[in-house]
């Protein structure tokens, strides 16, 4: 089975169309189509959203590849933003994707584009106020591709906790006939989160890092420990900050439904979500790593 290339909305939207006549067995309007928005760079991460997908009974499947310029601040990273189409395309054939979506930026964004989305609850999110108008950007490009595949269900990486949830309020506030299916995060073996920026890591950096998911770990296996919040966030801190490398930029303990802050009187317990960002001074550049646990 080939790789479908589409560049165009017309195009795919002509090639899920003729997916859907040519699965036999199922009338039309019973094929369903599963989705896994990136923005490239692949790793097993991504692949193992293809995977899902196929695993939840999709008849079709659809990736796209688009570097969205909407979500990212004009100190961040999307000239430098790590690509790799000819190792994505491999990667997509070889776990038998269907479709691969590749629009540049005019096709997503024409002349006189005027519309975006804004999901206010994202407002006080830890998330948002260290990236201003990040949550805008990505609620405007991820409603805008449900709308493009018109997915039965989309899948998406949970180490992107607060964007999991922008995404799921946008689907359920804009009544868009798609599912949110959110996958457990996929890990290096060290367990360090699979993230297409750790490419901007040496390998001993990438060692180094692992400190942070081994440090949310020792919260989670001894969180009756901690009576406050605040405790909790110094502790996780403390241990991270040990290597003069790393700084936190935000260390979020949050409600999993809306993302928006625990209160201080509110006890520490499992289910709440513990997320945060690192900056790591590397050889090569600084390095905004994220990582999330579900206490």
């Amino acid at each position: 089975m080939s790789l479908n290339i589409c560049t165009t909305i017309e195009s795919l939207r002509l090639a899920i169309h003729e997916k859907k006549l040519n699965v036999k067995g199922k009338p039309y309007y019973e094929v369903t189509v599963g989705f896994v928005p990136t923005m490239g760079y692949l790793h097993e991460g991504h692949i193992s959203l293809i995977e899902q997908a196929k695993l939840s009974g999709c008849d079709i499947v659809v990736c796209s590849i688009f570097v969205n310029p909407t979500q990212f601040n004009a100190n961040e990273d999307l000239s430098s933003y790590p690509v790799n189409l000819e190792r994505d395309t491999k990667y997509l054939q070889d776990a038998k994707t269907d479709i691969l979506f590749l629009p540049n930026v005019q096709e997503i964004y024409p002349k006189d584009f005027s519309t975006y989305v804004t999901v206010e609850s994202m407002a006080p999110v830890l998330e948002s106020i260290a990236r201003p108008g990040h949550f805008r950007g990505v609620a405007t490009v991820v409603t805008k591709l449900l709308l493009i595949v018109k997915p039965n269900i989309a899948f998406f990486g949970q180490k992107d906790a607060m964007q999991c949830i922008c995404i799921k309020r946008l689907v359920e506030d804009l009544n868009i006939d798609c599912k949110v299916k959110i996958c457990d995060t996929k890990r290096e073996n060290s367990g360090l989160a699979m993230s297409s920026r750790n490419s901007y890591l040496t390998e001993q950096e990438q060692k180094q890092a692992t400190l942070i998911y081994q440090s949310m770990l020792s919260i989670q296996q001894n969180l009756e420990k901690y009576t406050t919040r605040s405790q909790l966030i110094q502790s996780l801190s403390t241990l991270i900050e040990s290597n003069p490398l790393m700084k936190i930029d935000y260390i979020s303990l949050s409600s999993p439904i809306n993302g928006n802050e625990t209160t201080e009187e509110t006890p520490v317990s499992k289910g709440q979500v513990l997320s945060l960002a690192v900056f790591f001074s590397g050889e090569k550049r600084k390095t905004r790593l994220i990582d999330v646990l579900i206490l």
